[in-house]
């Protein structure tokens, strides 16, 4: 179970794990693949605390709800309140940078989306968001040149550069804290590059981001 945010020194974080926001089609081509129009402002849906795990723990996925899918994200750790807040005023309260996995009952979330009704079903449930340590803000200094990507079984399926987000943080950010208020110790996904796919018991993933984090889990079914 998913207790405390740590700093990939293996520090932990005095915030207690709040919600996380997440960003849907923040990469055009993920969009596309999906045969998704692209948003005009960001699309965001929340999990709730429930659904973090360790990401190097294995990925436990349910039973019998047909394809999970793995959506690599990067993470944002918030350390500040944030509300009502413009643009500039937005970095300062991020701490970290981490690797997560939005997993998606992909057949479920189309069934939800054909009957017009909200994706928690497919996106919310436990250990939903397998969530990795977080470099330190500081040792991040231009967000916009992260790279990251996602190797299933020794095969490149993900790989994303932040340059290319539709919405980049600062506007992300401030987007949502004009809707609703980020806490200390929420967690922000910024979208999912191209490469989507389902998952099956026994793949190995290798999760990277640029030369500052790197994590290896397996996938196991419940």
């Amino acid at each position: 179970m998913y207790q405390q945010h740590r700093f990939i020194d293996g520090s932990t974080i005095d915030a207690h794990p709040g919600k996380i926001v997440c960003v849907g089609r923040n990469y055009a081509a993920h969009a596309k693949e999906l045969n998704n129009p692209i948003p005009k402002r960001p699309l965001l849906f929340i999990k709730p605390a429930s659904a973090l795990a360790y990401l190097e723990s294995p990925l436990v996925l349910p039973q019998d709800n047909g394809e999970c899918h793995h959506e690599l994200e990067v993470a944002l750790l918030i350390s500040k309140p944030l509300s009502q807040a413009m643009p500039e005023e937005c970095l300062a309260a991020i701490s970290g940078y981490g690797l997560a996995l939005d997993l998606t009952l992909r057949e479920l979330q189309s069934e939800l989306k054909a009957k017009g009704q909200p994706w928690e079903r497919a996106k919310a449930f436990d250990g939903a968001c397998p969530l990795s340590a977080f470099v330190p803000a500081a040792a991040v200094t231009d967000w916009r040149q992260l790279r990251f990507q996602l190797r299933r079984n020794d095969e490149l399926q993900q790989s994303g550069h932040c340059a290319d987000m539709l919405f980049p943080i600062e506007e992300l950010l401030a987007d949502i804290s004009q809707n609703f208020s980020l806490q200390a110790g929420d967690v922000v996904l910024t979208g999912t590059p191209a490469g989507v796919g389902p998952l099956v018991s026994g793949d190995t993933l290798h999760c990277q981001l640029d030369k500052l984090l790197s994590v290896t889990t397996r996938v196991q079914i419940a």
